[in-house]
């Protein structure tokens, strides 16, 4: 397998090839995408990999698997998964969701609320390094929106994902920036001044089009809106330890542990209600997903874990970066590839972290090789795995996105404006700004 794993072999691929044929083709087949649950099809493929290379035993396999499943970025998004859960159930019983949703609509202006769910998506994920963590705390907040205002859900939703994915890609907390940096041996706030040039226009074009997208609509408050300010207070919290620059999983815990108190305080949740809050269950008539109501986006980032190790160590990781650098031509050439290098991978992995550590040794050959400058370099192999990451249907933040509003991946997709957009700045970038190393 040391061969294959050097050289790289297309047929290691067919895991990910099956997954696609069957996920999507259920869903255009019945013209119902939960047809076929998300989690059978990577099972599937999961199959698939095992029963492919018998040089391979069923023993090795394994190990294979646990080593990847292993993977520190593995682990922490998983926990992140939890947490977040936590953090959703114990602010939703606890009232928070409802009150901040009442306050926003009380204040904003009815024609800039989809845009405001942008703009704090931006701010928390910056803040907090994490995209999926941003999702799962401001997804309830768009789904109340959507239900008071009358926008449609899938607007605010992709509105949120818009938010996180630009912080995803900036923060300077985030796994995938630290990675980027890492693997090229730069300076963070060199890649982070490159970086930010490139997305401006990408989340300025974001605003002016959910902007168009939503004009015209409005929502008359008929009823009382009521809010008690101090259900709004772990929101808060969150936001400032974000903003701050706190540990993700402190701000997610101490939100938790906030909104408990908070809930117990105003009467909204019995103490003998805390722990159902946060595991899940219903609570008040309310049904609460809490930490269980992520468990199956937690086991398909498992399972996408062991095919992505199975595929690496049959060469299809390797077969990727291999086609990609025998295609490349020239400075720019070098760029487009490193561009198509990173979102191929991500594709592949469904996990930026991930893509940005496989394909970054090659990337930063391929600039040394063309003269592209090390930030320049980082910045491309963080925006471009964060486009992947952002619109593909079994990544992360759109299971997670979908799973906390009851949607469709697919139904989100649409309005994924600012992924789309910060791909095709950087594209600009490439052709339009001379790169000087």
């Amino acid at each position: 397998m040391g061969k294959d794993r050097e050289k790289g072999r297309a047929a290691a691929l067919l895991p990910i090839g099956v997954f696609l044929v069957i996920f999507l083709g259920a869903g255009i087949v019945t013209g119902d995408f939960y047809a076929m649950p998300a989690i059978v099809a990577f099972l599937i493929a999961l199959l698939t990999a095992f029963l492919q290379n018998r040089e391979v035993s069923f023993d090795e396999k394994i190990k294979i698997i646990a080593k990847g499943t292993g993977d520190d970025n593995i682990i922490t998004m998983c926990l992140i998964f939890l947490c977040a859960g936590g953090f959703s159930g114990a602010v939703t019983a606890a009232g928070g969701a409802e009150s901040t949703v009442n306050l926003g609509l009380s204040i904003l202006p009815s024609n800039i609320a989809v845009v405001g769910l942008f703009i704090i998506g931006c701010f928390i994920s910056v803040s907090m390094g994490t995209s999926v963590g941003t999702i799962a705390a401001l997804s309830p907040i768009a789904v109340q929106i959507s239900e008071k205002s009358g926008y449609a859900m899938a607007v605010c939703v992709g509105a949120v994902v818009c938010g996180a994915m630009f912080g995803d890609n900036l923060s300077m907390i985030s796994d995938t920036t630290i990675a980027a940096v890492k693997t090229q041996g730069c300076e963070m706030r060199d890649k982070f001044r490159e970086n930010f040039l490139i997305v401006l226009p990408a989340a300025i074009l974001t605003i002016v089009l959910l902007l168009f997208v939503t004009r015209g609509g409005s929502y008359q408050i008929t009823e009382a809106l009521p809010y008690n300010i101090w259900k709004v207070v772990p929101y808060i919290l969150v936001l400032i330890g974000a903003l701050a620059g706190i540990n993700v999983f402190v701000v997610l815990i101490g939100g938790t542990v906030v909104s408990l108190i908070v809930g117990v305080a105003a009467g909204s949740l019995s103490v003998s209600q805390i722990f159902l809050a946060v595991g899940g269950g219903v609570v008040n008539g309310e049904n609460i997903g809490g930490v269980t109501g992520m468990y199956d986006i937690t086991v398909i980032s498992i399972v996408v874990a062991c095919i992505v190790s199975l595929v690496k160590e049959y060469g299809g990781i390797q077969f990727i970066l291999n086609l990609i650098r025998s295609k490349i031509k020239g400075p720019r050439g070098a760029q487009a590839g490193i561009a198509g290098l990173s979102l191929l991978v991500d594709c592949c992995t469904a996990n930026n972290t991930v893509a940005i550590v496989m394909a970054g040794p090659i990337a930063k050959e391929i600039s040394s090789e063309f003269g592209i400058s090390k930030r320049r370099t980082a910045s491309l192999l963080d925006i471009f795995t964060s486009v992947g990451q952002g619109v593909i249907p079994y990544g992360a933040q759109l299971l997670a996105a979908a799973s906390l509003s009851g949607l469709t991946p697919f139904a989100v997709m649409p309005y994924l404006y600012y992924p789309f957009l910060m791909g095709a700045s950087a594209l600009l970038f490439i052709i339009f700004r001379k790169e000087k190393a």
